[in-house]
């Protein structure tokens, strides 16, 4: 956080974008400083480390949450940015199963290519999103099975 307020001049917290990705050292772990970025529209966490979701709390104002090229396992801990986010950008992970994305009440992008998603029925949790329209899953085992098909 303090290299962005170094590079901006401003404090995170009153910021709308917040762009940390691809840092040196690379972010492991979505900590608790997450919660003071309460004017975030758009936070970029992609090409670190971090293996889980968390600590969104405070981010009320959250539209789009980029977390591609991490080592994301699951999509739970979306919760607090459930009534808020409108796009999620997570490719590049190792998601398995759609588990914890039936909070994302007003989602309307999904990009999710490469990751592991192998097993269709999964999918069916996507049906609990009223306002999804977009949805990108090249790259993923179903992706290539079905390329395979044809």
């Amino acid at each position: 956080m303090q290299k962005w307020e170094q590079a901006n001049g401003k404090k995170a917290s009153e910021g709308e974008e917040i762009k940390l990705y691809a840092q040196i050292p690379c972010i492991d772990k979505m900590d608790a400083s997450l919660s003071t970025l309460t004017n975030c529209k758009k936070l970029s966490l992609s090409t670190n480390q971090i293996e889980k979701i968390a600590n969104l709390n405070g981010l009320k104002n959250l539209r789009i949450l980029s977390l591609g090229r991490n080592n994301i396992k699951a999509l739970t801990g979306l919760e607090a940015v459930g009534d808020t986010l409108v796009e999620l950008w997570i490719s590049y992970n190792f998601i398995e199963k759609l588990k914890g994305c039936n909070v994302l009440k007003k989602l309307e992008v999904l990009y999710m290519s490469n990751n592991k998603v192998s097993d269709w029925n999964e999918f069916n949790k996507l049906a609990e999103l009223p306002c999804l329209r977009e949805l990108l899953l090249s790259g993923t085992p179903l992706a290539t099975a079905d390329d395979e098909e044809d």
